[in-house]
């Protein structure tokens, strides 16, 4: 590819080199899902979702010193399609809402460890618990919305674990790694937009 085609095709997808700062990205949360599973008895997976969220994402592979994350989950937005556990789940025996009603992420520096991947060093926050957090991510896709000329759009995958415990989640007899396992793979996929 030449010289100009290549920087047409860096303009069109939002990342020309004189932009000054990566574009802010929207979320569309119809194609967006924040979503988790744990073992049950350490035998059964069972899955869940946080349905309300906020994502602040300044983004561009060519310029990640200015990229940033920003993340706000509203845990009493649980659903693992059963009511009850998800009352559970709210109470003080692990989330505790009433106390705690976000779970947070805010990126200090974004890398590039391989091709489209990526890794967002920062903290992470659960129940008043600040841990340093690597959430590594990768970038699925751009493409220019049919219906929209003007608007490109991007795809993002996150795949990684927590340990339930470094953060509090579980007391009294749910601190038992028998009963729900300590370790939580998490899974996100993530549609953006932007008017480049």
């Amino acid at each position: 590819m030449n010289i100009f085609l290549a920087s047409i095709l860096m303009i069109a997808l939002g990342f020309s080199p004189l932009q000054l700062d990566p574009p802010a990205w929207n979320v569309d949360k119809s194609h967006t899902n924040v979503g988790f599973t744990v073992k049950h008895f350490q035998v059964t997976p069972v899955q869940g979702e946080f349905k309300e969220y906020d994502v602040d994402l300044k983004f561009s592979p060519d310029d990640l010193e200015n990229s940033s994350l920003s993340v706000v989950i509203d845990v009493n937005s649980i659903d693992t399609d059963n009511e009850r556990r998800d009352g559970h789940l709210k109470s003080e025996d692990f989330f505790n809402v009433a106390e705690f009603s976000n779970i947070t992420f805010e990126s200090q520096s974004i890398e590039a460890v391989g091709e489209n991947q990526f890794v967002a060093k920062g903290q992470l926050t659960m129940r008043d618990v600040i841990q340093d957090f690597e959430l590594p991510f990768t970038l699925l896709g751009l493409v220019q919305n049919p219906f929209n000329e003007n608007e490109t759009v991007a795809a993002f995958q996150s795949e990684f674990q927590i340990n339930r415990m470094d953060y509090e989640v579980g007391q009294g007899d749910w601190i038992a790694n028998i009963i729900v396992a300590h370790e939580v793979d998490v899974e996100l996929l993530v549609e953006v937009n932007a008017e480049l």
